[in-house]
């Protein structure tokens, strides 16, 4: 039963992130008139489905993703109606007739269709429409810190004790004191201290805090510690908890996402820069084994609180999904806006071939960095 709980609980915060993603790209398309073949949640074979004004809605087996495939040309949008029901028709038909009549019915399918090809559209409405996955993870990632600010409230930047003999308290930072900026970055929750001094290292941090209503400015090169393994200024604890229950949840909601995008960021170029590691990466395995730990530590606080836990690590996936989908790389969104901008910038598109190479290398790569990122979650797990 804690199994599947597990599992409900995964496929969950699953299907927030990656429908929230795909609706984007859904709805803006629709709006603008461009046909949607299908809409899909999952990768691989298909479980269930079903057909609607032009539309395929599909579920399919691996929760590793999504698609919004749009018709690209009519004989392309053909092409894959027909192949992915031949797939499934060839599992469940039963004599001629029954393959005739799922023919017949997927003519009736493409007589549907109304619009035009995601090709024929112009380039700000492509644009817009490849936009719209990560603009709406964002969104839905904003909804999410809603509702766990208004139940949770969230914790402000303030000093609450420092460690004897750390850089803190010798650069003279006291209980009481509000940091407000590291290395120039705003600093407004307690979770903001903790990432930019995980991201930062050894190197050194500039702090500006408050104190009695005045502002400091100090220096501090943050200490290795060995039984935690990494580099502390030597704050003790941080973070004193602000209600919500009035209009600032607006304002915290903004905070609590602006930290995760913050966090995603500074993490991502610590990873790039050589700062991270591996371990700091994680993919659909690692994220599985994540939500169950979380499970297990609000269990004993009773089933509203393990949900708005899994409400706050959708709103930071949800970010983190939007973030790495607008990086410029093949195959995935930030790529194809790459490709578009060089069409406004040529005043024509790129050979429709030439850019259906580089993305299908771009897929074969990202596949093998998934396996890596999945072997290398595993091995965490059973060490562990």
């Amino acid at each position: 039963m804690d199994t599947l709980v597990s599992i409900l609980l995964f496929l969950l915060v699953f299907f927030i992130i990656v429908v929230s993603h795909e609706f984007g790209h859904f709805i803006v398309a629709k709006a603008g008139g461009v046909r949607v073949i299908e809409f899909a949640i999952g990768m691989g074979p298909k479980l269930i489905g079903f057909k609607k004004n032009g539309t395929k809605y599909v579920l399919r087996a691996l929760p590793i993703g999504g698609a919004c495939v749009y018709d690209t040309g009519l004989e392309e949008a053909l092409e894959e109606v027909m192949a992915d029901d031949k797939a499934s028709d060839d599992a469940v038909a039963k004599s001629s007739d029954n393959a005739d009549d799922k023919a017949g019915e997927d003519a009736g399918f493409l007589d549907e269709m109304q619009g035009i090809a995601y090709t024929e559209a112009p380039l700000l409405r492509r644009i817009g429409i490849v936009l719209a996955g990560p603009v709406f993870n964002f969104i839905v990632a904003y909804l999410l810190a809603l509702i766990v600010v208004w139940y949770t409230g969230s914790s402000n930047a303030e000093i609450t004790s420092v460690m004897d003999g750390y850089p803190a308290q010798e650069a003279g930072l006291m209980p009481g004191d509000i940091i407000t900026k590291m290395n120039g970055s705003r600093v407004y929750l307690a979770n903001e201290i903790y990432v930019n001094t995980y991201t930062n290292k050894e190197r050194p941090l500039t702090i500006e805090y408050e104190r009695d209503g005045k502002k400091y400015t100090t220096t501090i090169i943050p200490k290795y510690n060995e039984e935690s393994g990494r580099y502390l200024m030597g704050l003790d604890g941080y973070g004193t908890y602000v209600s919500c229950k009035n209009a600032s949840i607006f304002k915290y909601a903004y905070y609590e996402e602006r930290y995760a995008f913050v966090g995603t960021w500074k993490s991502l170029i610590a990873l790039l820069s050589g700062r991270g590691s591996k371990d700091d990466v994680a993919g659909p395995v690692g994220m599985a084994q994540a939500i169950d730990d979380v499970k297990d530590a609000a269990a004993p606080y009773g089933p509203w609180v393990v949900l708005l836990n899994m409400f706050n690590i959708a709103m930071l996936l949800s970010v983190n999904l939007g973030i790495l989908n607008l990086l410029p790389l093949p195959a995935i969104d930030g790529g194809k806006l790459l490709f578009l901008f060089v069409e406004g910038l040529r005043g024509k598109p790129i050979p429709p071939e030439k850019e259906g190479i580089v993305h299908l290398v771009g897929f074969a790569l990202l596949a093998i960095l998934a396996i890596v990122v999945m072997y290398n979650d595993i091995l965490r797990i059973i060490a562990s």
